[in-house]
């Protein structure tokens, strides 16, 4: 069996990115037109990482900031809950032969620079004197 010039075997590097991408489109369309559990409220998907083999895509989502521990918990389950709805979704969009399995996580991206922001301003008054 001949081999195509330039191809080294596996999948391209940028496929994971890709899947990525329209993963990222069909979640949060479906949040906006379709998802009505009260749990999840006011989310954001911020990104998806998929594995090389695009056999599982970890997706990022922004909280609001004003949730107590236990209302990011519920939002968190809510969209584990709805994992196989959106991942029928996903497999409509998808012209692969696998879906990715889904599994949702906090973005702490988010939380991390109002942080540094915040250390940032304490040195900000010290620094003027």
């Amino acid at each position: 069996m001949a081999r195509k010039a330039g191809r080294s075997g596996g999948a391209p590097r940028r496929r994971p990115e890709q899947v990525g991408e329209i993963v990222r489109q069909v979640i949060a369309e479906a949040l906006t037109r379709e998802v009505r559990d009260p749990r999840i409220g006011m989310v954001t998907i911020t990104r998806v990482e998929t594995t090389p083999d695009l056999g599982h895509a970890r997706v990022y989502v922004a909280l609001p900031g004003d949730l107590s521990e236990p209302e990011r918990e519920r939002a968190l389950a809510g969209l584990s809950s709805a994992a196989g709805f959106f991942r029928g979704k996903v497999a409509r969009a998808l012209a692969t032969r696998v879906t990715p399995e889904l599994h949702f996580e906090p973005d702490r991206g988010a939380e991390h620079a109002a942080r540094i922001n915040a250390l940032l301003a304490e040195l900000r008054p010290s620094e003027e004197s």
